[in-house]
């Protein structure tokens, strides 16, 4: 019977190291995780309560040194309003010891024209210069040396003298941009006073002063927004740069009215779609009465499609090639534009009195026809899977894969007998055609000077100001492809003002700007609606060959 007991003994023996081995493991692997949710929350409280704008990386860009602790750190949290630099265990502390740059003044007594510098010190831009010795500063590997949150200007730390502390900070090279905080202090005061003479508040009076609002959409362009969100933080007053995922455009553009009138100036960071929907938000600023304050509007391409800001000279596509500094000097020496919105009604046929027509405004182009159907096809797609579609490339590749297919499946065959063209009340005689276009602007599917074609022929000048739309035909989307790289020159159908397309029978795919539907029998009405106040930049633009940029 004893020798039955010792293998019984050691089989249990074996369960209990097995099950150790097991759960020894699995409990520590518990513990940790639990450690970690416990100081993620933590860390999100923290970042929830601050005045400043936390943010969490697991490996900084570069060389950084925590601002309380001074040791080297790969991850840690960042502001991106003041760029303080810290270490987890000591973001508390840096939390309670450091203040952010104040978008208003607080507690100040009359109405101050001046403020001192905000010193922050370590982790300065790399080729920076010292304000008093002129030397490159943060070269040494340690927490060192001061930079002015709001004039950018940085200082040795042997240069740093008690004079710089309290002296006037003047803003830096971007003076003219950026709202103070004592401007929003003082404008504060007298609007709860009642008052409105602004015109005596600093720098309200200043003739060069032109305030710019920065409008972001974190969603376009693989997220570049949520980037620059934090850089043009760090260069102008936050209260100036709005996330249009967390705020309408309509609601950020009240600020203007705490601004000079015919004065500011807006940077749309989006696609075009971003860009219509703020021009959308300063009409309602029209019929609400505020006029007077309306925005010049100037924009930065993120994402896919951006035609409107090709033809106004910001480029089709931007991918962080140009320093955001250089963004702001473009924004302030554009020029002012004007550029026609047109109004499209959609009226079901046989429903007059009792459905509503759909109305949609247009800034860039109307159509019907392969074009709108490669759209449509686009759409149905991206909806079903968004994350395939987070690249340009891949949006590209997958717009001309839909162009291709639409060869072997003619769907838009005939529309020539489908429709009726009425261009300033003249029926036009159509050709054998399967898709028709109304462009307000110069460019077209992301990049091509549709109207004039192969520039070959002599065609009356596009404009986008002159309250005239351009009509064009095209066979086919093959035909649409041999356009789009200068082999084909499209049907001019003509120019007007109004125009007038009825579909007789059967379903079509349209699109204003990019939004497409499948559209039944129906009338649409395209007529003048307004202008938008835009800023063109006579930099470069992203074309083929220079020729067709000198017909702007």
């Amino acid at each position: 019977g004893s020798g039955d007991a010792s293998p019984a003994g050691a089989d249990w023996r074996l369960v209990l190291w097995t099950l150790c081995s097991v759960l020894l493991p699995v409990l520590i692997t518990a513990w940790c995780s639990f450690q970690r949710s416990r100081r993620q929350l933590l860390i999100r409280d923290i970042f929830r309560k601050s005045k400043h704008d936390w943010h969490y990386t697991d490996l900084f860009g570069s060389p950084s040194y925590c601002c309380v602790c001074a040791q080297h750190i790969l991850r840690g949290a960042f502001c991106s309003c003041c760029g303080l630099r810290v270490c987890e265990p000591c973001l508390k502390k840096a939390d309670r010891r450091f203040l952010c740059k104040e978008i208003m003044m607080r507690g100040t007594a009359g109405a101050p024209s001046s403020m001192p510098h905000h010193w922050i010190r370590g982790n300065v831009p790399l080729c920076s210069c010292c304000m008093v010795c002129k030397q490159q500063c943060g070269t040494q590997p340690k927490l060192c040396d001061y930079r002015c949150v709001w004039c950018q200007y940085t200082v040795h730390d042997e240069c740093m003298v008690d004079c710089l502390r309290t002296e006037d900070c003047t803003f830096g090279e971007f003076k003219d941009l950026i709202i103070p905080p004592y401007y929003l202090s003082a404008i504060n005061q007298m609007r709860k006073e009642k008052r409105t003479n602004y015109e005596k508040v600093v720098p309200y009076c200043s003739k060069h002063w032109v305030p710019v609002m920065v409008l972001a959409n974190t969603r376009s362009g693989n997220n570049m927004g949520e980037i620059f969100l934090g850089e043009f933080k760090m260069l102008l007053n936050p209260v100036q740069v709005f996330d249009l995922s967390k705020i309408a455009p309509a609601k950020a553009l009240q600020l203007c009215t705490w601004l000079p009138c015919n004065a500011v100036r807006v940077l749309v960071c989006g696609g075009d779609g971003t860009v219509g929907w703020v021009l959308d938000a300063i009409d309602e600023m029209k019929i609400k009465g505020q006029e007077r304050y309306i925005p010049q509007v100037a924009v930065l391409p993120l994402g896919t499609g951006n035609d409107l800001s090709n033809t106004l000279g910001w480029g089709a596509g931007y991918a962080g090639e140009v320093p955001v500094e250089q963004i702001l000097r473009n924004v302030m020496e554009a020029d002012g534009i004007k550029l026609d919105r047109w109004k499209v009604q959609v009226t079901n046929k046989g429903y007059y009195n009792l459905r509503k027509p759909k109305v949609f405004t247009m800034n860039n182009y109307f159509s019907v026809g392969p074009d709108a159907l490669m759209a449509l096809n686009f759409h149905a797609h991206r909806e079903k899977t968004p994350s395939l579609f987070s690249s340009r490339i891949i949006n590209k590749a997958v717009y001309f894969f839909y162009g291709t297919k639409d060869c072997l499946v003619q769907e838009c065959k005939d529309l020539n007998k489908k429709v009726e063209l009425e261009l300033d009340g003249e029926r036009i005689e159509l050709p054998n055609l399967e898709g028709i276009i109304v462009l307000n602007i110069g460019y077209w599917g992301g990049g091509c000077r549709l109207w004039e074609g192969m520039g070959d022929e002599p065609y009356p000048l596009a404009r986008h100001d002159d309250g005239l739309l351009e009509v064009v035909g095209v066979h086919g989307s093959f035909h649409c492809a041999q356009i789009q790289v200068k082999l084909a020159n499209p049907v001019r159908l003509g120019q007007a003002h109004t125009v007038r397309l009825i579909l007789k029978s059967s379903k079509m795919p349209m699109q204003v700007d990019g939004e497409p539907w499948a559209q039944g029998p129906c009338t649409v009405t395209i007529t003048h609606k307004t202008h938008a106040l835009m800023l063109y930049h006579s930099g470069e633009q992203t074309d083929d060959d220079d020729a067709s940029s000198l017909s702007e």
